[in-house]
């Protein structure tokens, strides 16, 4: 199979970045190492080449109506400028997909009046789901996949404002969390969001694919790959799409995978009667942190026991923290059995380590 390429896959290689493949595409795993990056991040500033994010804009008269029965967040709140955070659910309340739902600005010449962001490899399915639905509600609304029309780049850290302020006409100070501006970055037309993936403050830029090296390279601080976007979204318990959850492999809705914030049942959406359900009775299991005591790292698979061996669950995602110096990972585990504080063990590679039960985030930022 053929990988996409992001639009600064050449950048990419030039400067030596190790590649790796993620949802169909080609993307920068590292770039020096993944302790270097990560510690960027958490201390100063790193930018990150997130490209490979889907890109769906949503137009028409029933653009609203259209986009607001397919995420389980309410958009009609929205003003322009802001965007919330939703889950996609089938009609069983289990999660597709998570995505971050914008109304942008109406001075950005891209014709959106939303803008749906789903994860790498989902656009094509995410798309085909709003023409579905729109088809069969009868709705009147554009439905386009412009992935590969835009380049995407997340500055993150601590220094990202003062970093980005140097390049960019956007009054900075005036944007809050999940708000966004059409400004010039490098000169170029960019939504210019104070959104991202790693507990950090930061921005995601989006502006044009063939524009994306100017802004990249306007943004001197480390670049940063895959790798250590994972670790510093695991130290947060940011889901990871495919990995936390799974439609097929690990289904699960958002009362488990502990998003129920991202709920509003007062929200006419696909799933909102499983969910009710699930609202007044609560969850069997939930996604819980997993910090190891003794040395290792809770690998992916990893089965978690009672300090006697009796199962609890797996390991959904594990890293090492670079910033905690632990294993750390994700488990859904069951609400009647274990309790933040609880000891219990992991397998890892058979033999049982010390583990202790936390909520996420590990970190407090």
């Amino acid at each position: 199979m053929t990988l996409r390429q992001p639009p600064l896959a050449a950048v990419h290689e030039a400067s030596g970045a190790t590649l790796t493949e993620f949802g169909g595409w080609e993307m920068p795993v590292e770039f020096d190492s993944i302790r270097t990056e990560h510690e960027a991040v958490r201390e100063s500033v790193g930018r990150f080449d997130v490209s490979h994010m889907g890109q769906i804009t949503v137009t028409g008269p029933d653009a609203l109506r259209l986009t607001n029965r397919l995420v389980t967040n309410d958009v009609s709140d929205l003003d322009p400028g802001e965007s919330n955070y939703a889950a996609l659910t089938d009609d069983r309340g289990v999660m597709l997909d998570d995505t971050v739902v914008y109304r942008p600005p109406g001075d950005w010449s891209v014709d959106a009046d939303y803008l749906v962001v789903p994860n790498a490899g989902h656009d094509a399915e995410t798309a085909e789901r709003w023409l579905d639905h729109r088809e069969a509600w009868g709705l009147d609304a554009t439905v386009e996949n412009q992935t590969e029309s835009f380049a995407m780049v997340a500055l993150q850290g601590s220094d990202a404002e003062d970093l980005l302020s140097g390049e960019t006409d956007a009054d900075l100070d005036e944007l809050g969390r999940f708000e966004s501006a059409v400004a010039t970055v490098a000169g170029v037309e960019t939504l210019v969001s104070r959104t991202g993936y790693t507990g950090e403050p930061g921005y995601e830029l989006i502006s044009a694919w063939d524009e994306a090296e100017t802004v990249w390279s306007a943004l001197e601080c480390q670049p940063c790959g895959l790798g250590a976007r994972d670790t510093l979204r695991l130290e947060m318990g940011f889901l990871l799409s495919g990995q936390d959850f799974d439609p097929e492999d690990d289904p699960r809705n958002p009362y488990e995978a502990n998003i129920d914030f991202a709920v509003d049942l007062d929200s006419e959406f696909v799933g909102r009667d499983a969910l009710e359900g699930v609202d007044v009775e609560g969850p069997d299991e939930e996604l819980r942190g997993v910090e190891l005591v003794d040395r290792g790292v809770p690998r992916e698979g990893y089965a978690v026991t009672t300090p006697d061996g009796d199962h609890l669950g797996t390991i959904t995602s594990g890293t090492m923290s670079p910033t905690l110096g632990t294993g750390i990972g994700l488990a859904y585990l069951p609400v009647d059995r274990v309790d933040p504080g609880d000891t219990a063990r992991v397998e890892v590679r058979g033999e049982p380590k010390k583990a202790r039960i936390t909520t996420t985030p590990f970190l407090d930022r």
